[in-house]
């Protein structure tokens, strides 16, 4: 009962705060200093909330500029990926990386994280141990975009659209996107989560092309459910008016979702975790980062 009433307490004060960079890093901490999760399905539930968050900044988003938004920037995406990809594999073998965790690393880089590996991980046979390292990998540097990332923007000045684009191309995962951009602002959140999806879409191809190498049967490429809702929340909104009272709701409950999720997230890192990495795996997914990250802000800057 004490356990259940000091977590509420701490998610209580992290969600009158408001940063969920602070909510992660507290997360961090707690498990790293217990050695162990705070509560178990952490990640489990951090995942749903932050995609229950991505679906309800849906509502504000209208159905004709997520259109253009994708449409705008989808020869950049283009660009980003295929540049990503091919400078993954070569510095995978520069560095002597295992082809195969190398595969699964310049994937979720170059198109949408997480979900790449654990698509792509079954196609070309990779080991529970390959896959794991690179989905680690990427978490860390989620993370480490999640708190860096909105104070290299000020920094520089830049603007929403400017912010929402670098991070929908530079992070890996989704949910980080949304994260991340949520922190400089509401539009960023909405460019970002919707230049994302266009550059998740490309989940498809890679796949069928690692399947023609590998031999096997590409199979069907399912398109994650919270992005079904996400577009389907965009368009209700768009063709019926919602009253403000519940837009203004459905803005408050995204940035509590993003908090409890990153707080969750944080949670689930643990000492092991740390343990398990290789020092190529480890140079591979940093080097690859180190990348493209700064070309694409300076394309970003001069461009948008």
């Amino acid at each position: 009962m004490l356990k259940k009433i000091s977590i509420f307490g701490v998610l209580g004060v992290l969600i009158w705060l408001g940063n969920p960079a602070v909510a992660f890093l507290l997360g961090v901490g707690i498990s790293v200093a217990r050695a162990q999760p705070w509560f178990s399905d952490t990640g489990r539930f951090g995942t749903y909330s932050l995609q229950t968050a991505i679906v309800l900044l849906g509502l504000k988003l209208d159905a004709s500029q997520m259109i253009k938004i994708t449409y705008d920037y989808s020869l950049m995406v283009a660009c980003y990926v295929v540049l990503t990809l091919t400078l993954g594999i070569l510095l995978g073998r520069f560095v002597n990386n295992s082809k195969k965790t190398g595969y699964l690393i310049s994937a979720g880089t170059s198109i949408c994280g997480g979900t790449a590996v654990a698509a792509l991980s079954p196609v070309i046979g990779a080991k529970a141990e390959e896959t794991g390292i690179a989905l680690t990998l990427i978490f860390l540097l989620n993370a480490t975009a999640l708190i860096a990332f909105p104070y290299i923007g000020s920094a520089l000045e830049m603007t929403q659209e400017q912010f929402g684009v670098w991070v929908a191309l530079a992070v890996h995962d989704t949910s980080s996107v949304v994260a991340t951009s949520a922190i400089y602002g509401e539009e960023a959140a909405k460019i970002a989560t919707t230049v994302k999806l266009g550059r998740t879409l490309w989940l498809i191809p890679l796949i069928m092309m690692f399947s023609v190498f590998q031999g096997n049967s590409a199979g069907p490429v399912r398109i994650p459910f919270f992005v079904i809702f996400f577009i389907v929340a965009a368009v209700f909104s768009s063709t019926i008016a919602l009253p403000e009272i519940i837009l203004e709701t459905a803005s408050v409950l995204t940035t509590t979702l993003l908090v409890i999720a990153l707080f969750c997230i944080g949670s689930g890192i643990s000492r092991q975790t740390l343990r398990n990495l290789k020092g190529t795996a480890v140079l591979h997914t940093i080097g690859l980062w180190m990348l493209v990250m700064p070309l694409t802000l300076f394309m970003v800057l001069r461009l948008i």
